[in-house]
């Protein structure tokens, strides 16, 4: 595979931690903050928390302070992360409610291995665990072995390795992709829907990022498996064994209560067609 020169790589951004990026104070910004990015009036809020128009209107001017009840009554209603709903707490003067823990913690023993036993009772089909950045935390053998095939070295080498960039670079798998115009289109909703439910600053400068890589012209439209067209969106990219067609899945937990888990989501592949099944066990058995 021919790379492109590092001159004419597009510019790759360092993507904020959530910490430490600007954001409102008060717990009255973070409220009206959350109920403008949700499109609710502050009656609308108020039906939904059953609360009065002007106990809201007091709690985003800082002229009443909620309860810590009120605070997670609130998140509930406006579907906060839990990842925000700590913010909202400290900015009201409350501690944290959710732990957030690195996955290797002991707590997290149990999650961890029932993600290994997703991602290896897959296989021969490829599966990668994400975080909430779309950055790879895990990946069976069958994952690992397309991307090491397809990716750039150089690419690959840039840890976090994040599956939109590597799907839309000029180094990934871009230049493979049979159906990248739709396929770019898919990608960019799925991370607009994210954007629009947890406004993380993250996600936004990931945006940015790919919205200056190369665009694939209008006439890059799927071909293959046509019939599948508003049912799924097939990944089709040529690969070195021949043109490969995958649906995918995504799976996270039902009931977490911690932010790690919250965020973590594990994607599995699928094979759109007999030809695909076929090299995908056919690399499976080379590898064993």
């Amino acid at each position: 595979m021919t790379t492109a020169q590092p001159s004419h790589r597009p510019p790759r951004r360092t993507l904020p931690h959530r910490a430490a990026a600007p954001g409102p104070q008060s717990f009255g910004d973070h409220l009206r903050t959350w109920r403008q990015q949700r499109h609710l009036s502050q009656l609308e809020l108020a039906d939904e928390a059953d609360i009065s128009t002007r106990h809201v209107s007091f709690m985003e001017t800082g002229r009443t302070n909620p309860s810590r009840d009120m605070v997670l009554r609130l998140c509930d209603r406006l579907a906060i992360p839990l990842r925000e709903r700590n913010a909202l707490l400290v900015a009201a003067g409350y501690a944290p409610m959710y732990r957030q823990r690195a996955l290797d913690d002991p707590a997290l023993a149990a999650a961890r291995q029932a993600v290994e036993l997703v991602l290896q009772g897959h296989a021969p089909c490829p599966a990668i665990a994400l975080d909430r950045c779309w950055n790879v935390v895990a990946a069976n053998r069958a994952a690992q072995a397309l991307l090491s095939a397809h990716v750039s070295p150089e690419l690959l080498a840039e840890p976090p390795l994040n599956v939109f960039r590597l799907s839309l670079h000029p180094q990934g798998l871009a230049s493979r992709i049979a159906n990248l115009a739709q396929w770019r289109a898919h990608l960019f909703e799925r991370l607009r829907q994210q954007i629009q439910a947890t406004a993380d600053p993250a996600l936004i400068a990931l945006q940015a990022e790919l919205l200056e890589y190369p665009e694939p012209p209008p006439s890059n439209t799927l071909v293959l498996a046509g019939e599948m067209l508003g049912v799924v969106m097939p990944f089709c990219f040529e690969s070195v064994h021949g043109m490969l067609s995958l649906i995918s899945t995504t799976t996270i937990f039902g009931t977490p209560v911690d932010v790690t888990l919250q965020e973590l989501a594990v994607e599995s592949f699928f094979p759109a067609d007999e030809f695909t099944a076929r090299v995908l066990r056919e690399i499976a058995a080379a590898q064993s």
